[in-house]
């Protein structure tokens, strides 16, 4: 915009102070000319209104009332043209305007209001200009920043000084939060409430509301349907139409960002998964080999064995952000927000396998950024002793069987012995007193499925094997034909004392 003080300098003596007096610094929103008693009607206000004088010669009164009426439009200054009607500025308007706080200013005769119309336009299309070549520099500037290591903090940093404010990056994952300058730290609770309330409605157009009385701005940053977080800015000054191209552009740079961050998080856990699922099945050294070649830290001498329950369309991160909230028995550490970051995860059979490291301590969850909203309702888990990661595969048939019967809402503790489970099926074996299921199950086992042969060895029809097969099943709630059921189980029976 021009300024009140702009437009003089730039038309000297041809729009002058009357009396020398000094001008405030007001910003113009235009110059009207109008020769009307009561211009006011076609007035928006801040402008510099300029005037012949006509409705005002010889008339105290009508002179009064009419400045009276510009201060209440809001006009910022009035001109007088001199010539025909005023020769000079008459001294009741010079004390109505001072009364009235509006600055009085000159137009010398032959001077025409064209020529003050033409130099305010020029200075405001000189002004625009400006502001557009700002907002191009510190768009240029932005944009480099993203290039640096640090881009969200380097990009958040130029936006906030940009403005003359503060702003804050807020990831709707569990990453970091990104804000300038530091004392916008104590602002980050309070954002991440309304953030979560944003995300949990969809919310893909900029959202306004007021911090401690001050409003503050905030956009989602989104690659398609996907937010990836929100960007909340604290301006400190009304935001101008290049200010807000400014922060157009910060807003798809920080999309890109993250866009960038996505794809390669999920190369990532593409990664890990591999590499847990070769130490699910044993596979330690191919574990090793490859978390080696494609630059996975170092694996663990011990880790313990999460599961947790997953339904088709759960999402991993939803689930392992979800898991440190659960309830769990006495004796289990407890599992801190770190666990999201844990790239040793494999999912098979419905059920969420992370391998952690046994000795990691890990920080409690945020609850202010933790929901079971982002999980299921009938989310449970299990989580195995430390073991080594060559002991993983024999503790994987226990977690499994854990997960599938622990109630929702509960972390469960799995004894670290190979066979724990096992025995505990044999047990209940054993117990049922209405037929020998310890030897059906054994001959069942040792003839791998095959009816004909485990009846024949028992003596009894095929169809009493098939009756007593599935009570065995029922009783213990798992399949026999399970890999992880029937090598444990058949190890324990054959370990059994006749």
């Amino acid at each position: 915009m021009v300024s009140l003080v702009e437009l003089s300098a730039q038309l000297g003596p041809h729009l002058a102070t009357v009396g020398g007096q000094g001008l405030r610094p007001r910003q113009l929103s235009g110059v009207h000319v109008s020769e009307l008693e009561d211009p006011t009607p076609y007035l928006e206000g801040g402008e510099l209104l300029l005037t012949t004088g006509m409705p005002l010669i010889g008339k105290r009164a009508a002179t009064s009332a009419y400045v009276h009426r510009l201060r209440a439009k809001g006009v910022h200054a009035l001109g007088i043209g001199l010539g025909p009607w005023l020769a000079e500025v008459p001294d009741y308007l010079e004390e109505a305007c001072s009364k009235a706080g509006i600055d009085l200013l000159t137009v010398p005769d032959g001077v025409p209001f064209q020529h003050v119309s033409r130099a305010f336009w020029g200075l405001s299309a000189r002004s625009g200009q400006a502001d557009l070549m700002g907002s191009l520099g510190t768009q240029t500037a932005l944009a480099r920043a993203a290039m640096r290591p640090d881009a969200t903090s380097a990009v958040v940093r130029g936006l906030a000084q940009a403005l003359g404010g503060w702003a804050a990056y807020l990831p709707v994952d569990s990453g970091t939060e990104t804000f300038w300058p530091a004392d916008t730290k104590s602002l980050v609770p309070l954002l991440h409430a309304e953030t979560l309330r944003l995300n949990r409605t969809g919310a893909h157009s900029a959202a306004t509301f007021e911090l401690h009385g001050q409003p503050v701005v905030e956009y989602p940053i989104a690659s398609g349907d996907h937010i990836h977080g929100f960007l909340a800015i604290g301006p400190g000054r009304t935001l101008t139409a290049a200010d807000r191209q400014v922060i157009v552009t910060v807003c798809i740079l920080l999309a890109i960002k993250a866009r960038q961050r996505e794809v390669v998080s999920s190369a990532t856990a593409a990664l890990g998964s591999a590499v847990a699922k070769l130490i699910l099945h044993g596979q330690t050294e191919a574990a090793r080999m490859l978390a080696v070649d494609v630059g996975l830290q170092d694996l663990p001498a011990r880790v313990r064995v999460l599961g947790l329950r997953m339904h088709p369309d759960d999402d991993a991160s939803s689930l392992v952000r979800a898991a440190p909230l659960l309830d769990h028995d006495a004796g289990l550490p407890a599992l801190g927000t770190a666990l999201a970051t844990c790239l040793l995860r494999h999912e098979e059979n419905g059920v969420l396998y992370v391998v952690l490291t046994a000795d990691e301590g890990t920080p409690e969850p945020d609850a202010s950024r933790v929901s079971f909203e982002d999980a299921r309702e009938s989310l449970a888990g299990a989580l195995s002793d430390p073991v080594s990661l060559s002991e993983v595969p024999g503790a994987v048939p226990s977690v499994r069987q854990a997960v599938k019967q622990a109630p929702a809402g509960l972390l469960v503790a799995v004894s670290s012995g190979q066979d724990a489970q096992a025995d505990i099926w044999v047990q209940a074996l054993a117990a049922y007193s209405r037929a020998d299921l310890v030897a059906t199950v054994f001959q069942y086992l040792r003839h791998r499925g095959h009816w004909e042969n485990a009846s024949r060895d028992l003596g009894i029809h095929r169809n009493s094997v098939r009756h007593r097969i599935g009570i065995a099943q029922s009783l213990l709630g798992v399949s026999l034909d399970d890999p992880d059921v029937f090598a444990p189980l058949w190890l324990a029976l054959r370990q059994r004392p006749n």
